[in-house]
């Protein structure tokens, strides 16, 4: 973090805080907050300065290579970009995987949701509260939530971590990079063995999720100020929120129709995913390489909140927001006092996606019992071999993050010839740049700001979980690109510089 005194033209002297990096995220990014003269914040922009390229990687590859391809995207989320992929192929072929197949396919994906809620809460989002969020930024870890609630918990978290990503290899070949969806199915039939396994790390998940849920209330809602903040204004937006629903509008994660509320919670949209591009648009700033999404019917009127704004949430938050809650009874139950805490439906303070990711790792734990238990996960037809010609499919799954879509088309040899992804952190783009900048003029009020208020602010954003690697793409035009030469002493004796219109100048 920096802080200097900047003359920008003829303006008095402002002063500009610098927070890079930013941590506990996926990916990287940056905030800078200028302040007035008095100490109080004028503006805070959230930027994201890295790029990737993997919708161009994708162009004229083979349709059967892009669960391999995206599941490189990200090492944290591989699982969600393989499973979209995979999803999209199948609507590509034109082809309905057998019951086995779809059931071994949601198996594994909510053993992978359960083992990266667990991550993000005690690793990444949790020493927040778990440790406090004004603490040393040497104890904000996992070694200082370890510290607060004891060894033999760290030793738990990291057990039951281990057991989920072997349930994963074991079946999806890979934890990190898994190759087991084709179109059509899966590659790898479930056995009798597995099952037994799937079964009695399942009972354990879900003991684990309780036992997550009761730390979550003992050191988190049992502190008034903790509450208190998660309450607060600083935290809160009243946006629309997307989320994927069953044929009863409770959560899915693998499945569904994609369903829309307005801040007041009534339904303002429902689509399949090959609708999608009727609901979804992008906006572009020349701040930052990650788009804005907004809903298209209602339009882009800027970074604000409201009905007449067509900014919207997606991850733990929204989907308990855009559903009517969970088909499990435990997670249920879980959803049901967590809105009767906060005020009842819909829930707005950002801060509250860290109770509902707890509750959401509940039901992962709990989804995963059932399906382990089905006599269909071990049957042996586990793919429908695609025989018509690939066109144009469009695949969309609940990743951790929230809301991920894969579209692709191809030629009638099935090479790609487009490709669209939108990520998660893509979609929760405009509401975590709105949250940073309202969290900073709210907390920050004079030239001197702590590190815990610059790290309050950051939690803005960390409550997402966001993976700026998935979610950024390029601008219009060329990537902005400086070379520089230096000599041994480290003096620059040479530079080219690439601007957006890709003119080069030397120097």
């Amino acid at each position: 973090m920096t802080q200097e005194q900047q003359t920008p033209g003829v303006q008095a002297p402002r002063r500009r805080i610098t927070i890079d990096p930013i941590t506990r995220l996926e990916g990287h990014g940056r905030i800078e907050i200028f302040l007035d003269e008095g100490g109080h914040v004028e503006r805070a922009y959230f930027q994201v300065p890295e790029l990737r390229g993997f919708e161009q990687f994708a162009v004229g590859r083979q349709a059967e290579d892009m669960p391999q391809i995206t599941s490189r995207i990200c090492g944290v989320c591989p699982m969600a970009h393989h499973m979209a992929a995979t999803k999209a192929l199948d609507a590509l072929y034109h082809v309905q995987p057998p019951p086995a197949a779809r059931k071994i396919r949601e198996l594994v994906y909510s053993t992978f949701m359960a083992e990266d809620h667990a991550l993000h809460f005690y690793f990444l989002g949790g020493p927040d509260f778990v440790v406090g969020p004004q603490a040393p930024a040497a104890e904000r870890n996992i070694l200082g939530v370890i510290g607060k609630v004891g060894v033999e918990v760290g030793r738990q978290v990291i057990g039951m971590r281990r057991k989920l990503r072997d349930l994963m290899a074991a079946v999806a070949g890979k934890a990190i990079h898994p190759v087991f969806g084709l179109p059509g199915g899966v590659a790898k039939r479930v056995t009798a063995d597995d099952q037994r396994q799937f079964q009695a790390v399942a009972a354990d998940a879900v003991e684990f999720a309780r036992f997550t849920l009761d730390v979550f209330k003992r050191v988190v809602l049992a502190n008034s100020g903790y509450v208190d903040l998660i309450r607060s204004e600083a935290f809160t937006h009243r946006t629309h929120y997307m989320g994927m629903v069953d044929a009863g509008n409770h959560v899915n994660f693998y499945d569904g129709a994609v369903r829309v509320v307005a801040p007041d919670g009534r339904e303002s949209a429902k689509f399949l995913p090959a609708h999608y591009l009727d609901y979804i648009a992008e906006h572009v700033e020349p701040w930052s390489y990650v788009k804005f999404c907004y809903l298209k019917p209602v339009g882009w009127k800027g970074f604000v909140d409201g009905a007449a704004s067509g900014v919207y949430c997606v991850a733990p938050l929204a989907r308990l927001n855009a559903s009517a809650g969970f088909a499990t009874r435990l997670a249920q139950e879980a959803c049901d006092e967590y809105f009767a805490t906060l005020g009842g439906r819909p829930v707005h303070h950002t801060l509250a996606n860290h109770w509902a990711r707890v509750i959401e790792l509940l039901y992962a734990a709990e989804r995963m019992q059932e399906l382990a238990a089905d006599p269909d996960i071990v049957a042996p037809t586990v793919r429908t071999l695609p025989t018509e010609t690939p066109t144009e499919g469009v695949g969309i799954v609940e990743a951790p993050r929230g809301t991920l879509i894969h579209h692709y088309r191809t030629d009638a040899r099935g090479l790609i010839t487009s490709a669209n992804l939108i990520v998660a952190t893509q979609n929760n783009s405009a509401r975590m740049a709105m949250g940073v900048e309202k969290a900073a003029k709210s907390l920050i009020s004079g030239p001197d700001v702590p590190e815990g208020v610059l790290n309050m602010v950051e939690m803005a954003f960390r409550a997402y979980d966001p993976c700026h690697g998935c979610a950024t793409h390029s601008l219009p035009g060329s990537m902005p690109l400086m070379l520089c030469v230096h000599d041994a002493r480290g003096d620059v004796v040479s530079s080219l510089r690439r601007g957006v219109d890709g003119k080069i100048e030397r120097s």
